[in-house]
């Protein structure tokens, strides 16, 4: 088999494949990594635009809005920085009135802490969200080397009643007037110009920069190498310089060198189409405008021919009455009043034009060539020999991920560019359709770059110009219009489980009547079927082998009358290996060969009723997977593709789930979303054993830091901690189970009746969300009983979840100590889908540690004193405690999720009110967060009363928890008296209650005459000796009764003097 370091991507054959859309690769930090990947050709051109922009290398921080992440840039970028992966600190923000402010705040002088400490600043946003941005950049600084601001604008902004994406910049160019001195405004349309204009836009030191690339086609496709520099700020690098040294210019002229005709446009996919056109045109020049800000008109007059008699300028406008700023400059340039010049023509292209030119290249060629003073034959876009492919699916079904694998397959060859670009339809079918294109041609053709959306468009008019078209999902043909991109006499590949016969009676009047009219091969292939027999009822191999057989169908159709069966296995062995999941490559082509029938369509009947209209696919959705796996639709984590459109219709009320904390004070929901608590990630700094290794006992000490987060804490709060269950247990539960760990599910919210849904693969749901080996319930016993196929099982857990079975339940739960886990595999014939099993189970809640630390004294610091909870059961099985198991294996710089609970634990109002803690083994915990915080307070004059620190264990040398700290605070005078009780020192064993009998008098003084407050926090069992040396100390030394005593203890616990903690 090929390895999948070819791609630096996994592929639909390897073990961690999710097969669902095609996978963004992970991109690593280190720089031959990056390098590896992206000559690969495996990444789009804006994927690396995002890891350019995020490094620490490039920003200080980035700040993500709404409408970029919307745009399908910036999801990355998160999931990157989440990831800890040498990202910039990254900041989410919303689009208003004035969203540029913040940015200035943060580069002011002597206001932001950024600019104290340099700061190179990177916002993500697009064409419409830098329009309510440029006002407020008349507050920005002036930009120096160690201070500016650095703009990445995707430009794709939805237009139309059905929100069609639209590279369109109409909504940015009554704006653009108003943009201040000291911008740099580029803007590129070609893969590796986009990389290469992000990386100047951080060479470049003495200028503020906007850079706008083409993501609405070119920067999406994958295909390309590109070539990622090493990014290095050049001091006093000018402009000019910066552009010749990447190979660019400000101005590009293209076309006739004596032209009269000249188009000026901005750069993007239409002034590609128009450069392409003018290479074949005679008498037609282009300029393409790279550079709008600072504009140089000696540039421009520079590279217009002298020949020039008119010069044509296309302005993105909002409305037919906006005057466009690209003429005006254009205007002002060649207006001599010395000398007669060209004629300056504006040509307003509203957004609604812009998508008609989109949509039909045809329309906008002829438009361009209009303008010529004598007409000439529009040529026909690619070489002779390239193969235009296009692919229709459901984004989530098992064969999404055909394109990818077809892509992958030409790519290693030298010869031959294979371009990939995919979107997405939202909105016109719940569930959402995708369109793959894929463009094949050789790497010597020497034409100027065209978008693939300009070479296969995907237009409602087309007259057929694929030479491939595959339907991945049958039911397509009923819906969409998708046969009708079939050039005449080539093959259209559906796969279905449908009959050749059903299948052709079943298709529409109008999409027969094209197969027949353009002599269509309409080729049928039974794949699901076929894998099926050859998985043996494994369901992941199965769901492989459907994507292998269509690839090879493709193949065959591909190579035509050429092909053979062992052709097709030449072709298909590079990149798939001799087997597959087990199963030999050649027998896979001959059920792949055998298996593909062209289907004969019977003569049109007269009285066919006309069939329902079929619906045109919209290009309206972009969606991004992000390292995490999961997908991210216009900027929204969404549950299912069909909510897809929801988001497209109410961005704004649909986002929450993809839209993170504005400040750190706001919750990211982004943690646990399923968590009705706030949540924060923070980090772990110091995981350290207390105990020696020998001991029976692991008593460890953990630090996480919390900057950035927002976290704060009182003392005595208690830590929730989200711990994941153990992952090499999980993958062996999968591997049993027969589930793929990488199959991606959709749960229900808890607590949202359904209607908020998440998106998981089984690995992550099972290790970080569902409380597989927890104590199961009864409720759970009852309703597992339901999926038992074998009689005796069903009855056998009918009965442990009923009345009469509450003696078994009780054993199994506190003897036995079973897990979920263990009673699936004991009643081994319950086996509910994985979606209802992990509803069945239930989540895992999270387990809660008393603070060790007092905020105020440690800062942006939050530590825990945990023991790791083990134990065997009467069968010999080991069990551990799922948390502090988690816990105990955090590793320095891991990301943990964690959210706060408030405590009965807390000081007394009055400083000068006595303390009296009792804390046994970790029970230290919260006594030590009260000891830092005396201390400060003393340290600082404030005058604070006596503290009694009582502490238990087993043995001295071996359990003294953080005893050199105990140690310093009696000499220091924070503690007072100390009762140290180790029970297995002496020859007697002694606890905390002994130490309390040995100071009584002072314990009743302080309760009774001074208002002192008693803390006991540890396990339940010293509770009654405790309560009892405290009642014979009021006895003795307060003169009361023990009916007397116990009644004041009663009271002190309502006026919170009396405060237990134990477990």
């Amino acid at each position: 088999m090929a390895s999948t370091a070819q791609s630096g991507t996994s592929t639909p054959f390897s073990s961690t494949t999710t097969l669902s859309a095609p996978p963004t690769p992970k991109l690593k930090a280190a720089a031959n990594d990056l390098q590896r990947i992206a000559e690969s050709g495996a990444i789009t051109a804006s994927t690396l635009v995002e890891y350019i922009a995020s490094r620490t290398a490039s920003s200080s921080t980035v700040f993500v809005y709404d409408l970029a992440e919307q745009a399908g840039f910036g999801s990355l970028t998160k999931s990157w920085a989440e990831a800890g992966s040498g990202t910039a600190p990254v900041v989410s923000l919303q689009t208003r009135a004035g969203a540029g402010l913040s940015l200035a705040g943060r580069l002011s002088q002597g206001s932001s802490k950024d600019a104290a400490k340099s700061a190179i600043l990177t916002a993500y946003t697009t064409p419409s969200g830098l329009a309510a941005m440029v006002q407020s950049f008349a507050y920005l600084p002036p930009a120096t080397p160690n201070s500016r601001l650095v703009i990445q604008v995707p430009t794709v902004t939805p237009v139309g009643e059905r929100f069609a994406l639209s590279p369109t910049l109409a909504s940015l160019t009554p704006s653009l007037p108003l943009l201040p001195e000291g911008f740099t405004v580029l803007l590129s349309a070609t893969p590796q110009e986009a990389v290469d204009l992000a990386t100047l836009s951080y060479q470049l030191t003495n200028s503020h920069i906007i850079h706008l690339f083409d993501h609405y086609s070119s920067a999406r496709e994958t295909g390309h190498i590109a070539t990622p520099p090493v990014v290095l700020p050049a001091s006093g690098l000018t402009l000019d310089d910066g552009l010749k040294k990447a190979g660019y210019s400000a101005f590009e002229y293209a076309g006739d060198q004596n032209a009269q005709t000249v188009v000026v446009l901005a750069n993007g996919p239409l002034a590609l189409t128009v450069k392409a056109l003018a290479s074949h045109v005679p008498g037609l020049g282009v300029v393409i405008v790279r550079v709008l800000r600072p504009w140089n008109e000696e540039a421009l007059r520079s590279v217009l021919p002298a020949s020039v008699k008119k010069v044509h300028v296309f302005d993105d406008v909002p409305t037919e009455t906006t005057q466009g700023s690209l003429y005006l400059d254009v205007f002002a340039t060649l207006l001599n009043p010395l000398e007669r010049g060209p004629a300056v023509k504006a040509h307003r292209i509203v957004p609604a034009r812009t998508q008609e030119f989109l949509n039909d290249v045809a329309t906008f060629l002829t438009f361009v060539a209009d303008l010529l003073p004598s007409t000439s034959p529009l040529p026909s876009f690619g070489a002779p020999n390239l193969k235009k492919l296009l692919f229709f699916s459901t984004p989530q079904s098992i064969l999404s991920a055909l394109p990818k694998m077809v892509e992958t397959v030409f790519l290693p060859h030298k010869s031959l560019v294979s371009r990939l670009l995919t979107d997405y339809d939202g909105f016109s079918r719940p569930g959402g359709v995708a369109a793959d294109r894929i463009v094949l041609s050789s790497r010597q053709n020497q034409d100027p770059f065209i978008p693939l959306s300009a070479i296969l468009p995907i237009s409602p008019r087309s007259e057929g110009i694929a030479d491939f078209v595959a339907v991945l999902d049958p039911a397509l043909l009923k819906s969409h219009a998708v046969v009708n991109h079939a050039a005449p006499g080539s093959p259209v590949l559906v796969v279905t489980d449908a009959k050749a016969a059903e299948l052709a009676a079943s298709l529409p009047a109008e999409v027969a009547s094209l197969v027949r009219q353009r002599n269509l091969h309409l080729c049928t292939l039974d794949a699901k079927n076929i894998a099926a027999q050859l998985s043996k009822g494994n369901a992941h191999i199965q769901k492989v082998l459907e994507n292998v057989l269509v690839l090879l169908a493709f193949l065959r159709l591909y190579l035509g009358q050429a092909a053979t069966e062992d052709l097709v296995a030449k072709v298909a062995r590079a990149d798939l290996g001799d087997s597959i999941q087990g199963v030999a490559l050649t027998e896979l082509v001959s059920k792949s060969w055998n298996g593909l029938v062209e289907i004969e369509l019977p003569a049109p009947d007269a009285e066919d009723a006309a069939s329902t209209p079929l619906k045109h696919f919209e290009f309206n959705a972009i969606a991004v997977e992000t390292s995490e796996g999961d997908t991210v639709v216009n900027g929204a984590r969404l549950g299912s593709w069909h909510d897809a459109a929801k988001h497209i219709l109410f961005p704004s009320a649909f986002t929450p789930p993809g839209v993170g904390p504005t400040s750190p004070e706001e919750q990211n929901p982004a943690l646990r979303p399923e968590l009705p608590e706030r949540t924060f990630l923070i980090t772990c700094t110091v995981n350290r054993r207390l105990t020696p290794l020998e001991y029976d006992r692991n008593v460890f000490h953990l630090e996480f830091d919390t900057r950035g987060t927002g976290l704060k804490y009182e003392i005595g709060e208690a830590l929730g901690v989200h711990g994941w269950n153990d992952a090499d247990e999980v993958l062996d539960f999968c591997a049993w189970y027969g589930v793929d760990p990488d199959r991606l599910i959709t749960l229900p919210v808890p607590g949202s009746d359904g209607e908020r849904m998440h998106t998981r693969t089984v690995f992550q749901a099972l290790q970080q969300q569902v409380d597989l080996f927890g104590k199961p319930t009864k409720t759970f016993y009852t309703e597992l009983a339901e999926h038992a196929a074998n009689l005796a099982d069903r009855y056998a857990l009918r009965f442990i979840g009923s009345a009469e079975g509450s003696a078994t339940f009780k054993k199994l739960s506190e003897k036995d100590t079973v897990t979920f886990a263990d009673i699936l595999k004991r009643y081994s014939s319950a086996r509910p889908g994985i979606e209802v099993l992990c509803e069945l189970i239930g989540d895992i809640k999270p387990r809660h540690y008393s603070i060790a630390s007092s905020q105020a004294v440690v800062g942006d610091r939050v530590d825990l004193l945990v023991v790791s909870v083990e134990w065997v059961t009467p069968s010999g099985s080991p069990r551990y405690g799922q948390c502090t198991r988690y816990l105990a294996g955090l590793k320095v710089g891991q990301k943990v999720t964690v959210s706060i609970k408030p405590s009965v634990m807390k000081l007394p109002p009055d400083h000068k009110q006595p303390l009296i803690m009792a804390g046994l083994g970790t029970g230290a915990a919260p006594f030590r967060a009260f000891l830092q915080h005396r201390a400060l307070l003393a340290s600082r004059g404030v005058p604070v009363g006596p503290v009694y620190y009582y502490f238990g264990s087993r043995h001295q040398s071996q359990e003294y928890l953080y005893g050199e700290e105990i140690e310093a605070f009696v000499l220091d005078g924070t503690i007072t008296r100390a009762g140290l009780a180790f029970s297995r020192d002496g020859p007697r064993k002694v606890y905390i209650q002994h130490r309390m009998r040995e100071h009584a008098a002072d314990l009743a003084r302080m309760l009774w005459d001074d208002r002192g407050v008693f803390y006991l926090c540890g396990p339940t069992w010293p509770v009654p000796d405790v309560y009892e040396a405290l009642v014979d100390a009021l006895v003795a030394h307060a003169g009361v009764s023990r009916e007397e005593a116990g009644a004041f203890l009663e009271d002190l616990k309502e006026e919170e003097r009396y405060v237990l903690e134990v477990y």
